[in-house]
C-alpha cells in the first residue's frame, strides 16, 4: 500500500511539473521587466552601479588558477555555478 501512495504522489509531483516551470517563467520575465525598468531609471538619473572589484579573479586566472577564480566570482557576485563559469570564461577570453 506504502508502493501505491507513494506512486500516486510521484505521478502528481510529475503532473504539476508543467506548472511550475510556466510559473517560474512567468516570474522570471516580470523581474527581467524590472530589472530593464530599474535600469532606466538609474540611466536617467546619471547613477552608476559599481560592480564588484574582479581584479582577483582576473589575477588568478593569469596564474591559471580558474577554479579558484569561479569561487572567488562567486563569494563576490552570489552567482551560481554556471553564471561564475560563463562569466569566469569571458573575462579569460577578453584577458587574451
Amino acid at each position: 500500500m506504502e508502493i501505491a501512495a507513494a506512486y500516486i504522489l510521484l505521478m502528481v509531483l510529475v503532473m504539476q511539473y508543467p506548472l511550475l516551470e510556466s510559473k517560474i517563467k512567468k516570474i522570471q520575465r516580470r523581474a527581467d521587466r524590472i530589472e530593464h525598468k530599474l535600469d532606466l531609471i538609474l540611466d536617467h538619473l546619471g547613477i552608476e552601479v559599481v560592480g564588484p572589484d574582479l581584479r582577483r579573479v582576473a589575477a588568478l586566472l593569469r596564474e591559471g588558477k580558474k577554479l579558484e577564480a569561479i569561487k572567488v566570482y562567486r563569494q563576490l557576485t552570489d552567482a551560481d555555478l554556471k553564471e561564475a563559469k560563463e562569466a569566469v570564461e569571458r573575462i579569460d577570453a577578453t584577458r587574451r
